[in-house]
C-alpha cells in the first residue's frame, strides 16, 4: 500500500512546484530523496545497555534497524576513545521514507506540547531541512512505561531542491507545519 503522502506528491505537489518555479524539465522538480534519523548517545560510554534500548526505540519508530556510529577521535575529558559507540543512525528511502514522513507530519509533530510549528530557518542553504526533537515519546509506537529514559533525535530531510525556497515549497506542499513568521 503506497503512502498517501507519496500519492499527494505525485498528483498535486509536483504540478504546483512546476508552475511556481516554471521548470522546463520535469526532472528538475524537487523531491524528497531520503530521511536520516540520528541519535547521539553520550551516555553509552558508561552504560552499554542504553545503546540497545535506544536501538529498539529507533527500530520501532522507523521499521528499520539502526547502525551504530563510532567516535572518530579520542577526547580525554569525555573519557572517549577512538572506535567507541556514541550514536545511532538510520537512513530511510523509498516506501519507508514516505511512511515515516507522513507519520512525522500528521501524528508526531502535532503531539508536541505547545507546538507552534517547525522553524523555517532550519534549512541548510541547499534545500535540506533539519529538525531536532527533544523526546521520542511524540511517536505513537513508543510506550511511556517501556522506555528507560527520554532521548532526543535529529531528523534530516534531504531533498533534490537546489535552494531553500524550493525545499520550503516542497515540504509545505507535503504538509510540513512551518511556524508563522512573527
Amino acid at each position: 500500500m503506497p503512502a498517501a503522502l507519496k500519492e499527494r506528491y505525485d498528483k498535486s505537489v509536483r504540478e504546483e512546484l512546476r508552475k511556481q518555479f516554471s521548470y522546463p524539465n520535469v526532472m528538475q522538480i524537487p523531491k524528497v530523496e531520503k530521511i536520516i534519523l540520528n541519535i547521539g548517545m553520550g551516555e553509552a560510554i558508561g552504560n552499554a545497555k542504553a545503546m540497545d534500548a535506544a536501538a529498539g526505540d529507533v527500530a520501532t519508530i522507523t521499521g528499520q534497524r539502526p547502525i551504530v556510529t563510532k567516535s572518530r577521535r579520542a577526547i580525554s575529558n569525555f573519557r572517549l576513545r577512538v572506535g567507541m559507540p556514541i550514536g545511532l543512525k538510520v537512513t530511510l528511502r523509498g516506501e519507508r521514507m514516505w511512511h515515516f514522513l507522513e507519520k512525522l507530519v500528521t501524528v508526531a509533530l502535532p503531539r508536541i506540547r505547545d507546538f507552534q510549528g517547525v522553524p523555517e530557518k532550519s534549512f541548510d542553504g541547499r534545500g535540506n531541512f533539519s529538525l531536532g526533537l527533544k523526546e521520542q515519546l511524540v511517536f505513537p509506537e513508543i510506550e511511556y512505561d517501556k522506555i528507560d529514559r527520554l532521548r532526543g533525535m535529529e531528523i534530516t530531510i534531504v531533498t533534490t531542491a537546489r535552494t531553500d525556497e524550493e525545499g520550503r515549497a516542497l515540504l509545505r506542499g507535503l504538509g510540513m507545519p512551518f511556524r508563522a513568521a512573527s
